[in-house]
């Protein structure tokens, strides 16, 4: 696409945003950080695009994660989904994020993910066996989206046979939360987080009453609480329990989706990998940076905020481009670039500060295994078709990836 003008992107919303916005972003955040850096999407609401100012933003005590006020008028008072995500780690600050984070951070500890790293790794070699068996091998379907929800599904120990309906409920919770979710989308996700719940309520008190090991078992320590007494009361814990899979299946998922693509559509960088599998840590931050998973967070200001030489009133909403950030050449040299080397790499695809993702290195961890699986295992892997681009703004993924073994 051309490179837009100051006309083309004076009206931008994302509400609105055009279909070539989701096919391709970056040519209009181009335009908005050259143009329009801190751009008016609606009353009182902002959109940024520059690197600086989405981090100035995440630094901002000012800047508040509890999205109540925004969600009352969306999702009504009282509603499964404003339960949901006003309960949850994402959506809150201190002192309950702090309270809730410290207990999913114990019980995500680096022991923990050490521990499960033999796991994921015999996971990925059975979904590669059996994608070896599928006459139309989706990357998407038989093997992204798999990943995630079995590790989440072990960790929160939901049984196997009540995995099936998991990835479904995490699309539909997590769609609602697009610009403008159409009523159906509601109604999916009320009924998404109302059948979720009534799953983990089973699960959590067969848990109770067969507690497993703490340093092992993830929803043990998350029921028990922390040894000075702190815990989660119920409601709490369902709904971050939610909350765990649905941003694991979501970063992980289109993590490596969105990286097979890259890397097989610049096959310089996948041949590379093949060829020198040692550069998979930077190369998981690169495809992190290159293709965020999540493409948009937000903020509300409870006090003035000026950027640059705008002042941002106390009240207003401000979207955070993530993706947009992570392509700023003011601070990645070719950011069109794929590099797999590429150092220092100051990406936000995570994040910053108190909010920073939770399970960022259990998601590094998912996706470099897989990516390191696929190029040993199948180094001819290509395109079979044309993928199917997820149409949502806010997560950025395919729906459907269909892949030549080779």
């Amino acid at each position: 696409m051309a490179s837009l003008t100051d006309f083309d992107i004076r009206g931008f919303t994302l509400a609105g945003a055009p279909p070539a916005f989701i096919d391709d972003p970056y040519p209009f955040h181009a335009a908005l950080r050259t143009h329009s850096p801190v751009h008016p999407i609606g009353p009182g609401q902002w959109l940024l695009t520059r690197h600086d100012d989405v981090s100035a933003v995440y630094r901002a005590p000012q800047a508040k994660s509890d999205k109540r006020r925004e969600f009352a008028p969306r999702f009504g008072p009282g509603t499964p989904l404003f339960e949901h995500h006003t309960t949850s780690l994402v959506f809150n600050d201190a002192p309950l994020h702090t309270r809730v984070r410290r207990l999913l951070m114990g019980a995500l500890n680096q022991r923990a993910i050490t521990r499960m790293e033999a796991g994921v790794a015999a996971l990925v070699q059975r979904l590669l066996d059996r994608m070896a068996d599928e006459p139309a091998p989706d990357l998407i379907a038989h093997f992204a989206a798999e990943i995630p929800v079995e590790v989440i599904g072990n960790l929160l120990d939901v049984p196997a046979a009540h995995r099936a309906p998991l990835r479904a409920w995490s699309l539909a919770i997590l769609s609602a939360l697009e610009p403008a979710p159409s009523a159906a989308v509601l109604t999916r996700g009320h009924a998404a987080v109302t059948d979720f719940c009534a799953q983990l309520r089973e699960i959590v008190a067969h848990r109770r009453a067969h507690p497993g090991d703490p340093e092992a078992d993830v929803l043990t320590r998350l029921i028990q609480g922390e040894h000075d007494g702190e815990k989660l009361g119920e409601t709490e814990l369902l709904h971050n329990c939610i909350f765990l899979l649905n941003a694991g299946h979501e970063t992980t998922t289109n993590l490596i989706g969105n990286g097979v693509h890259a890397l097989l559509t610049q096959r310089a960088a996948w041949e590379r990998l093949v060829a020198e599998p040692a550069l998979l840590p930077t190369a998981v931050e690169e495809l992190l940076r290159f293709e965020s998973p999540l493409q948009l967070n937000n903020r509300q200001l409870d006090a003035p905020l000026t950027l640059r030489d705008v002042t941002l009133p106390a009240g207003d909403f401000i979207t955070l481009g993530i993706g947009a950030a992570n392509h700023d050449p003011a601070v990645f040299h070719q950011p069109g670039v794929l590099d797999l080397a590429r150092k220092p790499n100051h990406h936000l695809a995570f994040g910053h500060g108190a909010h920073a993702c939770a399970g960022m290195n259990v998601a590094r961890l998912e996706a470099r295994i897989a990516l390191a699986a696929l190029a040993a295992r199948y180094p001819k892997l290509d395109l079979a078709g044309p993928p199917v681009r997820d149409r949502r703004v806010r997560f950025r993924g395919f729906s459907a990836l269909p892949v030549r073994l080779g």
